[in-house]
């Protein structure tokens, strides 16, 4: 195992001979199954299939937790399944690729995908979206695009998660769910870019396209907020206010650079009133990074009649609905939504994880636990108590 703060570098596990050899070798490894909703993970050896068509197998060294997980393995998913190995923010390297895989070879560094890019669907050809559906309702249903899957424990099927299945030290992936990256790339860092770093920044430079001078606020100060407050600091935003009802959370958005700070607790009126009258009129741009439908209701509220837009970033549990009075929209708010940050995800990844590595984008700043995967329950205790901004467990 690898200690606090270290990096992971694929070129020290440069071992494999032939990256061009097909595998029917199924690997016996460690994964973390949930068996069922609300259950604690256990951690089990599990068989994965090799790649059939157009698949990647994948060595993980590092996989981060993500509040989506956790919201899947509470019940309130409703496109949960069990039993199944969740986890989508890992880097790691190709371990053998299965039939029309051009590519991928052995060896590549990669961090696997849940939005996928196949560049040939209706989505992917419109620059106005990155929802490309080439294996969306496969992926929905927790399988290959050949409706079985790669996964096996105590001689039954395990489904996999979000495509990506990065809760195992081995996992098997569409070879359009999947982005090279750097091989000089740190692992237990750029994992991260797979999902909440990526998802913040990109709400802000590419969903709500801020301009410089705007005012933002920024609803929840968790990994996502955080990653919304740096996006929002890099366009020039003049001011950025964060909200949360856990104050200990503040000084680190400071970091990122909040200009101001909101404790909703603090107030006996709504967070939308408290914010219109500190912006004379409201925001120009809020975002929700919750997953809680009042709190959505408040940021659209907060913004400034006439041209205000509000994102919605957190993801709401099943069968919830937001409402809001329709003259809110009527007088020229705007309610947008967002997924992967509306980053194309195969082109945009490599680039991400290039700025990280020339220091243009944050990605150490949110590591604040590291552990054994072993230990991936105590990643998720550290994760609700609020301790965590991101937990990466190595392998």
């Amino acid at each position: 195992m690898y200690s606090v703060g270290s990096s992971v570098h694929c070129d020290v596990y440069r071992s494999i001979a032939n990256p061009h050899v097909k595998t029917t070798k199924v690997i016996k490894c460690k994964a973390a199954v949930a068996w069922g909703a609300g259950k604690t993970l256990s951690i089990e050896e599990v068989e994965v299939a090799p790649p059939k068509a157009h698949e990647v197998r994948i060595k993980l060294f590092a996989t981060g937790i993500c509040h989506t997980d956790s919201y899947t393995l509470s019940g309130s998913d409703p496109e949960g399944l069990f039993p199944v190995i969740l986890g989508h923010e890992g880097a790691g390297t190709v371990e053998s690729v299965g039939e029309g895989v051009t590519k991928f070879k052995a060896g590549d560094t990669v961090v696997p995908l849940y939005v996928p890019q196949c560049g040939d669907c209706k989505f992917c050809k419109n620059p106005k979206t990155n929802l490309c559906q080439k294996i969306r309702v496969t992926q929905g249903q927790g399988q290959m695009p050949d409706r079985t899957t790669r996964f096996t424990c105590q001689g039954k099927p395990v489904f996999h998660f979000m495509g990506c299945s990065t809760f195992s030290e081995y996992t098997v992936v569409v070879d359009i769910s999947l982005a090279k990256v750097d091989e000089k790339a740190a692992l237990d860092k750029v994992c991260l870019l797979g999902c909440g770093i990526s998802t913040g920044y990109g709400a802000v430079l590419n969903t709500a396209k801020v301009e410089p001078g705007s005012t933002c606020a920024v609803f929840g100060l968790g990994a996502l907020g955080l990653a919304v407050i740096m996006g929002c600091k890099e366009v020039g935003a003049s001011r950025i206010i964060g909200v949360d009802i856990n104050p200990d959370k503040f000084q680190k958005a400071k970091e990122f650079g909040a200009t101001e700070l909101v404790n909703p607790k603090d107030h006996s009126r709504p967070i939308q009133e408290v914010l219109v009258e500190m912006t004379d009129g409201g925001l120009d741009y809020t975002f929700e990074c919750v997953g809680n439908v009042a709190i959505m209701r408040a940021a659209l509220e907060a913004c400034h009649k006439g041209w205000g837009v509000s994102v919605i970033i957190g993801v709401a549990g099943a069968g919830q609905e937001i409402s809001t009075r329709p003259f809110q929209l009527v007088t020229g708010r705007t309610w947008k939504g967002t997924a992967f940050g509306g980053w194309k995800s195969v082109e945009s990844v490599p680039k991400l994880v290039d700025d990280y590595m020339n220091k243009k984008l944050k990605v150490d700043e949110f590591v604040t636990h590291t552990l054994p995967f072993d230990k991936i329950n105590e990643g998720f205790e550290l994760l609700h108590s609020g301790q965590s901004i991101r937990t990466v467990l190595n392998f």
